[in-house]
């Protein structure tokens, strides 16, 4: 019991390691699974409500349909300004660029507004493109926006905060007004969900902060402050209060619910002044587009259509509130504990059960445990906890410790898949594993592909080799090959010398047994080149390869005696597979398939009909296709054509047609008929001739 014990710690250990170095690798994958995990968790937990003061003025389907199409003329937004002024409103943010000239009176309206608001932060947005913006704009952004106290670390080389090229600025009556300006860019995760704001941007030389952060620089009247070391963003602060940023700028977004989690006020209402007096006072407002025809609808794990003037107002929030999400060296201690506690704690469980049924339950519980501290941690105090590594630590601890006790306490299992695996695919071993009586004696019949292939030349190879050295060239001929044919859910019938003999859709039932048995013969050559290029390492003599398919009914299981049998197939298809192989000599090719295989995937893969053969030791013809998805058109058409030509008994134009295949291609398959067209020219075959030839040979 107690060596029991100590193994199953180990194993929970040990999965803590492995789980433990991932962790720290960040692996994209497991970041990615985090996320979404993460997401769940956000939708799962019900967070407190938004800061009162932060609301948003909605530029609405209600306003639409009272003021008109939007873009609205600029003189209505001035008088939205004057509205939000008369309501004593702090600080108003705009989460629109007026980029754009329109009519004169009206940009000059809104300059006006602006310039006696003296509150209002405008909006823009950085671009991707390299054009040169306007230096006057330019310099009143400077003036204006930029973050001057910034204290760089002296190992500091290159500031590592995001930076885009171009900018898109206010026009210039509009911007000289205005008290500050923010950046609204909003920029997604990979998975195209937003999660994180960037607070901070790189131009041209200068840091300048995002809307929220330039709202609330003003809403706060405190300066922002900036801290930068070489590895990137030490510390970014608005008064004395921490923004809990990475190293880029970028801030995990506390979302606080779907959309209208905040105050929504049609901006029609603030311009009729329909509102209650007190309201809006002192509040810090976002002006931003939500009707459904011209706002921008931004993926969140609590809202896949969240506008972005809310993104702004939560990251604002969040600060004022001071409910940022939390993920500093604690919270990185608090994991790494998770991902060592929880797996020991399974590991203890599972060393005291053997059944399947327990140890899952056991699982179960301790992974639902888990999931509640988690969430618990998360609701209470905010901390950002990696969700999927003390996961996947678990789950690696009850898999590594159910494989363990599998191996131990079924020792026929073990005997079974050591005695069958190395020729028997997986699916097999597994079969005969749960049901022992398929190594009885017995036979059925049922449709197989059978495939042949046998090393060309062998007989003059082996008697130029050693036989040491043949024996190794033989196996490592015959490792990638049967790998191939058990990873394409084939069964390895035998060896036959330099051959393999290969079956499908025995004795287990494969679904395209066929297809499979091509693609095997297709990698088989593929995988040719390669062992030749090892071969070659070694001072051995290259070697090429025959293939042989056949798809028919033939007698399929253990045959042989009770003491030794072998699962194995027989019947004529098995023979006519065996002979097709053998026909690669006469035509010069490496894969020929019978005219059965090729009706069942004549379509997925490339394939050229050769002849119409009768082959020894069967009294019908049967009609053989080459299988080489290499085949040049050109090659294949022509090939076609001449046998039409062939079969037509026109054996001057065949002959003339193959000729052209030779000399242009050096086609083997052409050559094989020149020379047969030739002989039926000088002997043409009688009335009777059906186009079929007889083969003599095996």
């Amino acid at each position: 019991m107690i060596k029991r014990f100590s193994i199953f710690s180990l194993i929970g250990l040990l999965s803590g390691v492995i789980i433990f170095i991932l962790y720290f690798s960040k692996v994209d994958y497991f970041k990615s699974i985090d996320l979404k995990l993460s997401d769940v968790r956000f939708k799962l937990v019900k967070s407190q409500p938004p800061d009162k003061r932060v609301i948003i003025i909605a530029i609405d389907s209600k306003s639409i349909n009272e003021l008109g199409r939007f873009p609205w003329n600029r003189d209505i937004i001035a008088k939205l300004i004057d509205s939000l002024e008369y309501y004593q409103v702090k600080t108003i943010a705009f989460d629109i660029v007026f980029s754009e000239l329109s009519e004169q009176s009206y940009d000059a309206q809104l300059s006006n507004s602006i310039k006696n608001g003296g509150n209002v932060i405008l909006g823009y947005f950085f671009r991707e493109e390299s054009e040169i913006p306007s230096s006057q704009n330019l310099e009143i952004l400077e003036n204006k926006a930029v973050i001057t106290d910034v204290e760089i670390g002296k190992n500091v080389k290159k500031i590592p905060i995001p930076s885009l090229p171009n900018v898109e600025l206010n026009i210039q009556e509009i911007s000289e007004n205005a008290e500050s300006f923010g950046f609204f860019n909003i920029f997604p995760d990979r998975d195209g969900i937003i999660r994180n704001a960037l607070l901070l941007s790189l131009f041209d030389g200068n840091i300048y902060p995002s809307l929220p952060i330039a709202a609330l620089k003003h809403f706060t009247n405190q300066d922002i402050k900036i801290k930068i070391e070489d590895f990137g963003i030490n510390s970014l602060s608005i008064g004395n209060r921490i923004i809990p940023s990475d190293e880029f700028g970028n801030l995990p977004v506390n979302f606080y619910g779907p959309q209208k989690s905040f105050p929504y006020i049609s901006a029609v209402d603030v311009i009729k002044k329909r509102l209650e007096d007190n309201i809006l006072k002192d509040s810090l407002v976002f002006i931003g587009a939500t009707e459904i025809g011209i706002y921008d609808l931004r993926p969140t794990p609590v809202d896949s259509t969240l506008p972005g003037v809310e993104i702004h107002a939560t990251v604002t929030s969040n600060f004022l509130q001071n409910n940022f999400l939390i993920r500093n060296g604690y919270v990185v201690s608090l994991e790494t504990f998770f991902i060592f506690l929880f797996p020991l704690i399974l590991s203890f469980y599972l060393s005291l059960t053997k059944r399947t049924f327990l140890g899952l339950l056991g699982y179960s519980v301790t992974m639902l445990c888990y999931t509640f501290i988690n969430i618990t941690i998360f609701k209470k105090f905010n901390f950002n906890i990696n969700i999927i590594s003390p996961a996947l630590s678990l789950t690696l601890s009850y898999f590594i410790s159910e494989a363990y006790r599998n191996l131990i306490e079924e020792k026929q299992s073990r005997f079974i898949k050591k005695a069958f695996s190395s020729y028997v695919s997986d699916k097999l071993v597994e079969q005969i594993s749960k049901n022992p009586d398929l190594l009885k004696l017995g036979g059925e019949k049922r449709e197989i592909t059978i495939l042949f292939s046998d090393i060309r030349g062998f007989t003059t190879l082996s008697e130029k080799t050693k036989p040491e050295q043949l024996v190794e060239l033989l196996n490592e001929y015959f490792t990638p090959m049967t790998n191939i044919t058990l990873a394409n859910n084939g069964t390895l019938d035998k060896y036959i010398g330099d051959a393999i003999m290969a079956i499908f859709n025995a004795p287990m039932d494969v679904p395209d047994h066929t297809y499979y048995a091509c693609k095997t013969a297709l990698e088989m050559i593929e995988n040719l080149a390669e062992v030749n290029k090892n071969f070659q390492k070694k001072g051995y003599p290259t070697i090429d390869i025959g293939i042989g398919l056949n798809t028919g009914e033939a007698i399929v299981g253990n045959m042989g005696t009770d003491r030794r049998f072998d699962y194995t197939a027989i019947g004529d298809s098995v023979n006519l597979a065996s002979r097709l192989e053998g026909t690669n000599k006469v035509f010069g090719t490496r894969v020929i398939v019978s005219e059965s295989t090729y009706n069942h995937v004549k379509d997925k893969f490339n394939f050229r009909m050769l002849d119409k053969i009768q082959v020894k030791g069967k009294h019908e013809g049967v009609t053989i296709y080459e299988l080489n998805n290499h085949l040049a058109d050109e090659i294949q058409k022509s090939y076609h054509k001449a046998l039409n030509f062939y079969f037509e008994r026109n054996f001057s134009e065949a002959f003339q047609l193959f000729n052209y295949l030779i000399d242009k291609y050096n086609d083997q398959a052409s050559k094989t008929l020149s020379e047969r067209c030739k002989y039926y020219i000088d002997t043409p075959p009688s009335d009777s001739w059906n186009g079929v030839f007889i083969l003599k040979s095996k």
